[in-house]
């Protein structure tokens, strides 16, 4: 397992690829209490017809299967066996189709590119043109740790454990940290209370560190020294979230999610269902101590290996080769697509649950968070980007006219599409940052000479 000191010399310290969030020093739009962003990334894929409620009339149906543009009211509708865990949520929920990623990359895989809608090669440093939205989100709402990125991904036989490299990015050619396994994860988010040595300890190297990284920058010119200043304004930041986790440390101590000893030392005998659902306690107690407002997790990739799944607890799962139509033990892939999926939703429903017990204000913490559940490559296992429906359940303070609605958008490539960056411009605009449009344009819009800048105008509150 790779610790966090380690981590730091080998790789954040040493290549200048992983960044600490700048989030820290970040001025803060927020007013009352703070908005919270969860988004769920998922590979493999969501097939448009996939989040179509059963419920729908024939009219609706050809209107959605030929990307017409309309409107449901959920509350109207039986949702599909996979989004029934909701059901209780619905008022809440808005599944959104139509939008297209293009822009980003797709095939298997995105990397940091849906996050930021721009074209970044195969998981490279040069191609990462901006901050990922999460990051620009997490600008607007600052917190101790800024933003948390978790993933559940492997090598299709193990899971990843330790720190390691994540899919957000903080800044142009800069990618971010992330926690790959439970264990780890509650080691470093929660130690000024389970291990308040080990921050003194880590206070004491990284002073040390950064005064070395100091003495360095002196002898360099250029971009080297660029990347050294990065890396001390990494070190700075770290000091500085330390000293604001030690602050919260009564009440991290009240709220701190509880791990089986299946989890320990990365979690080798853990199935993936028990490593879900220990990383969503994780995550709701990262949000509930304030630790953090964003949280970003790739709850699974096309690598992460399926083990434990209830109907096929005997079988090692492939997703890529559920991807290309595999069964297992007499399984349809396609049934076993779904399971997966249920299983996806058992853990965000725990979030709303959860949230929505937990006092704050006038309500509840859920008012002001807003969950996102999408594919994070398009809509299929070879995906094109035409189409990448998101799920969203949202509190009534999140600023956006959302909430018990299935809004179809026009196709894309027609007028009044609308793309990821779309998205992600309603998601700042409404929060506070009046940017014009982020992320990239779409190439087939921009030689029709279409429209696409700008916010979803139907989602903004008037």
């Amino acid at each position: 397992m790779t610790t966090r000191r380690n981590f730091l010399k080998t790789s954040a310290l040493g290549t200048g690829a992983i960044a600490m969030p700048s989030s820290l020093f970040a001025h803060s739009f927020s007013k009352g209490q703070p908005k919270r962003f969860i988004f769920i990334r998922k590979s493999n894929g969501i097939r448009p017809n996939e989040v179509t409620p059963l419920t729908f009339s024939d009219q609706e149906k050809s209107l959605d299967k030929q990307g017409q543009p309309f409107e449901a009211d959920l509350e109207n509708h039986e949702l599909p066996v996979w989004l029934q865990p909701l059901t209780a949520h619905k008022k809440d929920m808005t599944i959104l189709q139509g939008l297209s990623c293009k822009m980003s990359e797709n095939g298997h895989w995105s990397y940091s590119s849906v996050m930021g809608a721009f074209k970044s090669g195969r998981n490279s440093l040069s191609g990462i043109k901006r901050a990922t939205i999460d990051f620009e989100l997490a600008n607007l709402f600052p917190s101790p740790f800024g933003h948390v990125e978790l993933s559940l991904t492997g090598n299709y036989n193990t899971f990843r454990t330790g720190i390691v490299a994540g899919y957000s990015a903080p800044a142009p050619h800069q990618r971010n940290y992330c926690y790959a396994d439970p264990q780890t994860a509650y080691d470093e988010l929660f130690k000024s209370v389970t291990n308040p040595g080990a921050v003194e300890s880590d206070n004491a190297m990284l002073k040390f560190l950064e005064n070395e990284e100091s003495y360095k920058a002196k002898a360099l010119n250029g971009y080297e020294k660029l990347k050294l200043s990065n890396h001390i304004r990494s070190i700075e930041a770290i000091q500085k979230r330390n000293q604001k986790v030690s602050l919260k440390s009564d009440t991290i101590a009240d709220r701190l999610p509880t791990l089986s000893e299946v989890h320990a030392k990365g979690g080798p005998n853990a199935n993936t269902p028990e490593k879900q659902e220990a990383m969503t306690d994780i995550l709701i107690a990262a949000l509930v101590t304030g630790l953090t407002n964003v949280v970003t997790y790739t709850i699974d990739e096309l690598s992460t290996p399926i083990k434990g799944l209830p109907g096929n607890e005997g079988d090692r799962i492939s997703i890529h080769e559920l991807g290309h139509n595999g069964g297992y033990s007499g399984v349809a892939a396609d049934k076993i697509r779904e399971k997966i999926r249920v299983g996806h939703m058992n853990q965000v429903a725990k979030i709303v649950d959860q949230l929505k017990a937990t006092p704050e204000g006038d309500g509840s913490m859920f008012d002001n968070t807003m969950i996102m559940y999408f594919p994070e490559n398009g809509e299929g296992h070879h995906s094109h980007g035409t189409q990448a429906p998101v799920i969203t359940l949202a509190g009534q303070n999140c600023n956006l006219e959302i909430g018990g609605r299935y809004l179809r958008l026009p196709y894309h490539g027609t007028a009044g599409h609308k793309t990821i960056g779309n998205w992600y411009t309603t998601l700042l605009n409404a929060h506070g940052n009046p940017i014009k449009h982020y992320g990239d344009l779409d190439l087939e819009m921009s030689r029709k000479k279409l429209d696409q800048q700008g916010a979803i105008k139907q989602l903004l509150r008037t």
